[in-house]
């Protein structure tokens, strides 16, 4: 059992390999990221990317998965309040073998909970060849040695990294309204906001995710939540990120369609986010609202054919307070001519 203590800073450790099959690439892409250079071998040979690539959600997801393996479900951890940054390196490719390297960069005792400490990490995702495809860097909550900490019932090891939906799937609504057309660079506008769908998150969905990203006994069996500081069963906040990329892709769907017959601005990766916030666990029964934002318009020096839109995004519950918010980017198609 590792406490706050046992975290050295400068400390670096690499530990657990898991391999990515197209079969799991597309098994998580279909439910959260349905891109088509996430999706469809074939058409991701024409995309901004040329092949077939795992979304950068489901890396964060795996690399969560390693974390949790390598070190998390044999300590006094508490949660994340958050993720500073991630930057998307390289891609995941079908076959890729992952590992996770963790440097301790900074450790803070809590004021006002002198129960507990803050460990800053930099997470590096690596791949067979010990190539970065993920920066992620952000603070874990651990309990303190000799505090009242005491690890909670359960083996959640033994599961398949892979994501395997439920028998029933809970349906992302549409908000209400219409939804105007897809937007090429030179036609957004800075400050508009986009409610961008809603979801109810389902006991059966929050285990299923956990089990394959993020076995933490608070995310798993509900008697064992009972027994964390979350009081109940709460979804990853991995499972959160997740269902706001599947809201995004389904509004970005209705605006294409809305273009229809002009042609649509086609859409690029992201390289990463920033300033990701998990403000209130998310419960069963919870019904969550997207909205996302653009926040600034800035031309690629390197791509000269896309801009990038960077965006604020947020999720609020059924009692109007935000559980989820970050600042992110992506690339988007100029208009031609």
């Amino acid at each position: 059992m590792m406490f706050f203590e046992d975290f050295v800073v400068g400390s670096t450790i690499s530990a657990g390999r898991l391999s990515v099959s197209q079969d799991d690439i597309l098994a998580y892409a279909k439910r959260y990221d349905a891109q088509d250079f996430h999706i469809d071998p074939e058409a991701a040979k024409a995309s901004f990317v040329g092949e077939l690539i795992a979304s950068g959600w489901h890396s964060c997801s795996l690399l969560m998965r390693l974390i949790a393996e390598t070190f998390i479900l044999d300590s006094a951890g508490m949660g994340a309040p958050g993720i500073d940054e991630v930057k998307w390196l390289r891609p995941v490719k079908p076959g890729d073998t992952l590992a996770a390297r963790r440097t301790v960069l900074e450790t803070k005792a809590s004021r006002s909970r002198p129960e507990m400490g803050l460990v800053r990490f930099r997470f590096d995702l690596l791949n067979q060849h010990d190539q970065p495809v993920l920066e992620q860097t952000n603070w874990i909550m651990f309990a303190r040695r000799g505090s009242d900490f005491g690890r909670l019932p359960g083996d959640w090891l033994g599961h398949s990294p892979r994501y395997v939906a439920p028998a029933q799937l809970s349906p992302l609504e549409p908000p209400a309204g219409t939804t105007e057309p897809a937007r090429f660079f030179e036609e957004m506008e800075i400050g508009r906001t986009h409610e961008i769908g809603s979801f109810v998150f389902t006991a059966d969905e929050i285990v299923a995710f956990a089990r394959s990203f993020d076995p933490q006994p608070f995310h798993m069996d509900e008697a064992a939540a009972s027994q964390s500081s979350f009081g109940k069963l709460a979804a990853s906040g991995w499972h959160t990120a997740s269902v706001w990329m599947a809201s995004m892709v389904e509004h970005r769907k209705r605006q294409v369609a809305a273009r229809a017959p002009d042609r649509a601005p086609r859409l690029g990766p992201s390289p990463g986010y920033k300033n990701l916030r998990w403000s209130k666990p998310v419960f069963a029964g919870d019904r969550i609202t997207y909205h996302s934002t653009v926040a600034d318009l800035r031309a690629s020096a390197s791509r000269p054919q896309w801009g990038l839109f960077f965006h604020r995004n947020t999720g609020v519950n059924q009692h109007g307070e935000e559980v989820f918010s970050f600042d992110g980017c992506a690339f988007v198609e100029r208009k031609p001519g």
